[in-house]
């Protein structure tokens, strides 16, 4: 398997054989074989490294899809948990007790769903519930 990086003007070529004790055997290229092409090179450049490693089953390349779909899927998830978790702590910050209780029952469900997910664990759920709604109760 050849795995490729880029160095400044160099592109160093990894020959990875896991059979063998020495597994990374490195050689800098610093001018490019034939078979390299200018759209393989700015390809090469924009891609992530899971993109690098290519499946060579049709089970991994499966599976190489669905962990992609699942992480974009996952983010979107997180990053709304987030936000949701972000509205109630800057209404307690603003001292605003109606706009803080609102905002924790909004987020309370998507919370609940998060956990409910596996996105994050149960007790951490009932940890942010726990000290939103403390804090809340701190208000005067």
């Amino acid at each position: 398997m050849a795995i490729l990086r880029l160095k400044t003007d160099e592109i160093w070529l990894y020959i990875i054989d896991f059979r063998h004790e020495n597994a990374h055997i490195t050689r800098p290229f610093t001018q490019l074989p034939d078979r390299f092409t200018a759209a393989a090179i700015s390809k090469i450049k924009s891609a992530t490294i899971q993109e690098l490693f290519v499946a060579n089953t049709p089970q991994a390349r499966k599976r190489a899809r669905q962990a992609e779909t699942h992480r974009q899927r996952k983010a979107g998830q997180r990053s709304m948990l987030r936000t949701a978790i972000k509205k109630v702590v800057y209404a307690i910050e603003a001292g605003d007790k109606s706009a803080a209780e609102t905002a924790y029952k909004a987020a309370t469900p998507i919370i609940d769903s998060a956990a409910n997910k596996g996105l994050i664990h149960a007790n951490k759920a009932a940890r942010h519930k726990s000290r939103l709604n403390t804090a809340i109760r701190a208000m005067s």
